[in-house]
């Protein structure tokens, strides 16, 4: 599964107690790879160069204030924005069939 983290290297001003975005995107892919069997990919795309076309539409709505940064998104589906809370990005996750872990870090199957 492949998550993208939208953002900048500056704290989005209505998020000031919020970690930097790229720190937010390495703590997700971080905690999610302890979380869940099957591997985590998560790209950080700064919302000031954007590689695809999809990414040049989240960073243009970020841009004109329809979202906060950071802004985590799966294929067409946001899941969180601003402050990134773990808990439902796991519940998707698990929702779309990825394998959780239990806390020795086996399958919790």
């Amino acid at each position: 599964m492949e998550l993208t983290v939208y953002g900048a290297e500056a704290v989005c001003a209505s998020c000031v107690q919020a970690p930097p975005s790229k720190t937010t995107a390495e703590w997700l892919e971080a905690a999610l790879s302890r979380k869940f069997r099957e591997k985590m990919l998560v790209r950080y795309i700064d919302i000031y160069q954007p590689e695809t076309e999809k990414d040049r539409v989240y960073c243009t709505k970020i841009l004109a204030d329809d979202f906060f940064y950071p802004l985590v998104v799966h294929e067409d589906e946001v899941l969180g924005e601003g402050f990134i809370s773990l808990k439902p990005i796991v519940q998707f996750c698990i929702r779309n069939g990825m394998t959780p872990l239990d806390n020795s870090g086996r399958s919790a199957e």
